[in-house]
C-alpha cells in the first residue's frame, strides 16, 4: 500500500494541470516504469494485416522494447511471437520479412511452427523424451481494427475497442477514402532513429502551434496551404478524445471551401477516376468524404494517422526512440496511392523536408530540457479558451495544447497504477 501512496504522489507532482516536469523526459526509472506500466500494459501498435496477407507471412516488428515476430499462420489467424527460442534464448528471425511455415534457431536446431509451437529439436534422447512444452513466447492479447494490428502483454484488461474508444472514429473515417473502404500499408517503412524520448514526438503529432515556425520555409517555398490551416485565424480544432488520443480536426477549414479533393492538395480533376469510384460506392455521402479528408490523430501511445502517412513511434531508452513511417494505400484508390508514395517520401524521407525540421527539434528539446533550470514545462497554451464541443469532449483553437494535455492526463491515471 505505501509504495502506491509514493508512485502516486510521484507523478501528482511531477504532472500537473499546465506544466509537466523535466525529469519525465530524462530520468531512466521513470523511462522503465513507463515500460512496465504503459508499453507491457496498454494496447499498442504493431503493424497491419495487409503486411501478413497469406498464410506463412511475417514481419518483424516491435512492441515497445520487445521484439515481436507478427505471422498469420496455416489456419489465417494472426499471431504475435515473442523473437526468442525457448531453448537458450537465441533469435528464431532474422529477416525483416518472409513467408515461412516454420523458424529454425540457428544455435541448436530447435524448430517452431510459425504459430509458435516447437515442433522438434535435434539429438532428443538428451531429454528423454521426445515432446517438451517449450514454445515460443507470445503476446496474450492481439486484436485488430480495420486492418491495424495492436498487442498487448496483459493478460486482461479494457479491449481494443474500449481502448480506442472515440479514436475509433477516425481510423472509420481513413478506410471510408477508400473506394472499398479498406487501407493498406504495403509500400515498405521508413525508420528514423531520434535521440529523444518517446513523448516528445507524441506530443509534437497533433501540436498546431508548431507548424508555422518550424516548417514554415516549406510552405514559403512549395506554396503549400496547410501553414494557415495552423494559425489564429484558423476554423480548426485541436480535441482530446479521450484515453489519451487527440486530433487537429480541420474539416472545418475544408468545409468552408467546400471543393473536394482539397485536402490532398489536388482538384478532383486530376484524379478523376477515384472520385467517380466514390461517388458510386458512397453515392451522396462521397461528397461529404472527399471534401473533409483523412484524420490527423494521434493514437495513444504510438500509432500517428497524418491524412496519407502512418507513423509507429518505439522507444529505446530514455532519450532515444525509433519513429517507423510508411504510406497508406487505398485499396481501389490507385490514383491517390502513386501520388500519397511520394508525398510521403518527400516528406519523411531520407531527404524528406517536415520530419528533417521535426527530428531537428525533438533533439533540440531533449538537450535543453536536459538543462537543469528551468525544472518544467509549460502546456497551459489555450487552457483559457477551452469548450466542450456536442459530443462532450473537450476542443481548443488549432494552435493550442489541449491535445497535449489530454495525453499527460491519461499518462498520469497509467503511471499512478499499482
Amino acid at each position: 500500500m505505501s509504495s502506491a501512496i509514493e508512485t502516486q504522489t510521484r507523478y501528482d507532482r511531477l504532472i500537473r494541470r499546465d506544466k509537466v516536469h523535466g525529469s519525465l523526459y530524462t530520468d531512466p526509472s521513470i523511462f522503465a516504469e513507463e515500460v512496465s506500466k504503459i508499453w507491457y500494459r496498454t494496447w499498442v501498435f504493431v503493424g497491419h494485416e495487409s503486411e501478413v496477407a497469406q498464410p506463412g507471412d511475417y514481419v518483424r516488428r516491435r512492441l515497445g522494447p520487445q521484439e515481436v515476430i507478427m505471422t498469420r499462420g496455416r489456419d489465417g489467424q494472426l499471431h504475435l511471437l515473442l523473437n526468442r527460442c525457448a531453448h537458450r534464448g537465441n533469435q528464431v528471425c532474422h529477416d525483416a520479412k518472409g513467408n515461412a511455415s516454420t523458424f529454425r534457431c540457428p544455435y541448436h536446431g530447435w524448430t517452431f511452427h510459425n504459430d509458435g509451437e516447437l515442433i522438434g529439436f535435434p539429438f532428443f534422447k538428451g531429454y528423454g523424451e521426445r515432446k517438451l512444452d517449450l514454445n515460443l513466447g507470445r503476446v496474450p492479447r492481439v486484436d485488430s481494427y480495420h486492418g491495424f494490428v495492436f498487442g498487448s502483454f496483459a493478460h486482461d484488461g479494457p479491449s481494443l475497442v474500449e481502448h480506442l474508444g472515440a479514436a475509433a472514429g477516425e481510423i472509420d473515417r481513413l478506410a471510408r477514402l477508400s473506394p472499398k473502404g479498406r487501407v493498406e500499408l504495403t509500400a515498405g517503412w521508413l525508420q528514423h532513429k531520434t535521440r529523444a524520448n518517446w513523448k516528445l514526438l507524441a506530443e509534437n503529432e497533433t501540436d498546431g502551434y508548431h507548424p508555422q515556425f518550424v516548417h514554415g520555409s516549406i510552405f514559403g517555398v512549395t506554396g503549400s496551404p496547410i501553414g494557415a490551416l495552423y494559425s489564429d485565424s484558423s476554423t480548426a480544432v485541436t480535441r482530446d478524445l479521450g484515453n489519451g488520443h487527440s486530433e487537429n480536426d480541420l474539416r472545418p477549414e475544408f468545409r468552408k471551401f467546400g471543393e473536394p479533393m482539397r485536402w490532398f492538395g489536388t482538384t478532383e480533376a486530376r484524379v478523376p477516376d477515384y472520385v467517380a469510384a466514390m461517388r458510386e460506392r458512397y453515392g451522396a455521402e462521397a461528397e461529404q468524404i472527399l471534401i473533409e479528408g483523412g484524420p490527423h490523430v494521434m493514437i495513444f501511445p504510438n500509432l500517428f494517422i497524418a491524412e496519407i502517412q502512418v507513423f509507429n513511434i518505439q522507444p529505446v531508452a530514455v532519450s532515444e526512440c525509433i519513429q517507423f513511417s510508411t504510406a497508406i494505400q487505398l485499396a481501389e484508390g490507385h490514383e491517390l496511392n502513386t501520388r500519397m508514395v511520394s508525398q510521403c517520401m518527400g516528406s519523411v524521407g531520407p531527404a524528406g523536408m517536415l520530419l528533417a525540421d521535426d527530428t531537428e527539434m525533438y533533439e533540440r528539446n531533449q538537450r535543453g530540457i536536459e538543462s537543469l533550470e528551468p525544472e518544467w514545462l509549460d502546456v497551459r497554451r489555450g487552457l483559457n479558451r477551452e469548450s466542450v464541443d456536442e459530443n462532450g469532449f473537450t476542443i481548443g483553437a488549432a494552435t493550442d495544447e489541449t491535445g497535449m494535455r489530454g495525453f499527460w492526463s491519461h499518462y498520469k491515471t497509467l503511471m499512478e497504477q499499482p
